[in-house]
């Protein structure tokens, strides 16, 4: 009989322990790698600082070559443990956690690369799960939503307002020119996009009176290219239906998450949640 889709013989407490943060050990386990992973991290900018990696480089990356030695012990085991491994490597989590150990290892035939494992920062996002604020994942994936839904709209207003910019631009420039700062047409569109949306560096200002009044034009117009956007993707926010609570249980037979508050049974599997 085939075994995929099931927890392994003898991995269920391992697979509870990991994955399960509702369980007690589970939801221990899940704060100590949240504190070992913040210190990880830690790490990685003192190791920046030059001071510190003068005085203490060889302490420093051994306990970076430790910390990795035992993520990677706990990237295996989850991949042991879990009843569908593929399913935990492509998912987010999956990618991250690898993502959070490769740094190091490449660092040894790239010098440079240990940068990267800033990377780790990401792994902080369990702390959702584990002080149960699963509904918070589920905003985020209503907001990606309603911005790929916003997506046409959006493009059609940024090749608005690149045309505006060109425009403006081409303009200041006709009207300055070079001994005011407008030396050419690419330096006079990076005026106008600094000055529509609201950046205003101050580096490139026009002098004379006609620039100063489409330059005023020009400002007024970029509290519309703050508006514009936001709107169209609010619109889309409250066009998004609303989800009903979830939990955190994972199921034991095939690795799925986030169930419906209460749920006794897998919507993926049908297989029974434990309480």
């Amino acid at each position: 009989m085939s075994t995929e889709g099931k927890t392994r013989p003898g991995s269920r407490v391992l697979y509870e322990t990991i994955f399960e943060h509702e369980t007690r050990p589970g939801f221990v386990f899940d704060v100590l790698l949240l504190f070992v992973i913040v210190a990880s991290i830690a790490l990685v900018m003192v190791e920046s600082v030059p001071r510190f990696a003068d005085s203490h480089g060889s302490l420093l990356r051994s306990l970076e070559w430790g910390l990795t030695i035992a993520f990677t012990a706990e990237y295996l085991t989850r991949l042991y443990c879990h009843p569908r491994p593929w399913v935990y490597a492509r998912s987010f989590f999956g990618v991250v956690d690898l993502l959070a150990i490769l740094p190091t290892y490449v660092a040894a035939f790239v010098p440079g690369t240990q940068a990267l494992l800033v990377v780790r920062t990401l792994r902080l996002l369990r702390i959702f799960r584990v002080l149960k604020l699963a509904q918070f994942v589920d905003q985020a994936d209503d907001l990606r939503s309603a911005l790929r839904a916003s997506l046409p709209k959006i493009t059609v207003f940024v090749i608005a307002v690149l045309s505006m910019t060109t425009i403006s631009g081409s303009l200041l420039y006709l009207i300055e020119g070079p001994e005011h700062g407008f030396s050419n047409i690419p330096e006079s569109v990076y005026w106008a996009i600094v000055t529509l949306t609201t950046v205003g560096y101050g580096d490139i200002s026009p002098a004379t009176p006609l620039g100063k009044f489409f330059a005023s034009i020009i400002m007024v117009l970029g509290y519309g290219v703050i508006a514009v956007p936001t709107g169209i993707v609010s619109a889309e926010i409250a066009r998004t239906p609303r989800r009903g609570a979830v939990g955190g249980q994972a199921c034991t037979e095939c690795g799925s998450e986030n169930h419906s508050l209460g749920a006794r049974f897998c919507g993926e599997c049908g297989a029974g949640l434990e309480d």
